[in-house]
């Protein structure tokens, strides 16, 4: 049996010489697999000629062989994973001082929404939210727009399987308010809308708008271009060029659509204001009277003024975002930078 004696003398030698896992594993192929060095000493041992105890002894012999490799290796194969555990722990001075945790940030849009709040809020405006999901009726036919007027082409609407849409704009609030609540009144309503339109740098499916209505007595145009630009310049905490243009929206008489210029370029143009050196951000009007009847107030007595306002597109130009599709891009690079700083 002096083979027996041979193998596990060479096994242990190779077995010292082990350094990991890898090498462990070399070292089993060679000793205990199916053509290994332990199977082939079957080859030199003739079981035809040998007696019934040489065969019983050989038979033992390498079963203890075998037995005595595989635990050889189990008890290497424990110290290996100890040590390569102990490795991976990072030692502590505790005398040092103790690391910070990273800290979150709050995207851009729920800073400036926030910021707007606060503003509206000093004017005597009121938050509410809507839905996101809203039926034909107040996204459309309660502001105005019947079945079958070409404005409904305008908005590239989501229809959804059970006849119910999601929101187009955030105007689908007016009359739910208005049902709601009796003038004089102001509130806001800030929420995501949803189109079905092309992407491109300053067109998303899905962004932020914030709606204004105030319904009061003797409301006039003077009072909705007094807050409009009153809000952007203490948004921007400065001045900003505007122009008012005549603009049709089914759920205002007059309307208009009140453009900042570019805060991107300056002016000259660039591929977020399609090279025009302006941005509409501030589609805005008079409440039609038709508004204001199905919301149940008799237009001959009050009067208001609505406006939907570009949320996301303000956030581009308070930042100098140039493409809108990073603000839904959920790229954690873009969120650092509105961490708060340590």
């Amino acid at each position: 049996m002096d083979l027996f004696d041979r193998l596990l003398t060479e096994f242990h030698a190779s077995l010292a010489k082990v350094r990991n896992l890898q090498d462990l594993e070399a070292v089993r192929t060679q000793f205990l697999s199916r053509k290994g060095l332990l199977a082939e000493s079957r080859k030199g041992f003739s079981f035809q000629t040998a007696s019934p105890d040489e065969r019983k002894e050989f038979g033992a012999s390498f079963n203890d062989a075998k037995a005595a490799m595989e635990e050889a290796i189990e008890k290497r194969k424990g110290d290996l994973e100890r040590t390569e555990r102990r490795s991976q722990i990072r030692e502590v001075d505790i005398t040092l001082p103790g690391e910070r945790p990273a800290r979150g940030s709050l995207h851009p849009l729920t800073i400036v929404q926030s910021f707007i709040e606060d503003i509206f809020a000093s004017l005597g405006f009121r938050v509410a939210e809507g839905f996101e999901i809203e039926n034909d009726y107040y996204n459309f036919i309660a502001l105005n727009i019947p079945e079958d007027h070409p404005a409904r082409e305008m908005q590239d609407t989501f229809w959804l399987d059970n006849g119910m849409i999601l929101r187009t704009h955030t105007s689908a609030c007016q009359v739910r308010m208005m049902e709601q609540v009796k003038p004089p009144f102001r509130f806001i309503f800030p929420g995501r809308c949803f189109r079905y339109e092309t992407i491109d740098a300053s067109h998303e499916n899905t962004f932020y708008q914030l709606e204004g209505l105030m319904v009061d007595r003797n409301v006039t145009v003077a009072h909705l271009i007094a807050v409009m630009k009153g809000l952007l310049s203490r948004v921007f905490g400065r001045d900003v060029m505007v122009r008012l243009r005549p603009g049709y929206f089914p759920f205002v008489e007059p309307g208009f659509e009140l453009d900042i210029q570019c805060l991107i370029c300056g002016g000259p143009g660039c591929s977020t204001c399609k090279h025009s050196g302006w941005v509409e951000l501030l589609p805005c009007g008079m409440v039609h009277p038709n508004v204001l009847r199905f919301g149940g107030i008799d237009p001959d007595e009050w009067t208001g003024f609505a406006f939907g306002l570009g949320l996301t597109r303000l956030v581009m130009m308070r930042y100098g975002i140039s493409d809108i599709r990073v603000l839904n891009s959920g790229d954690l690079r873009v969120m650092k930078q509105f961490a708060p700083s340590l």
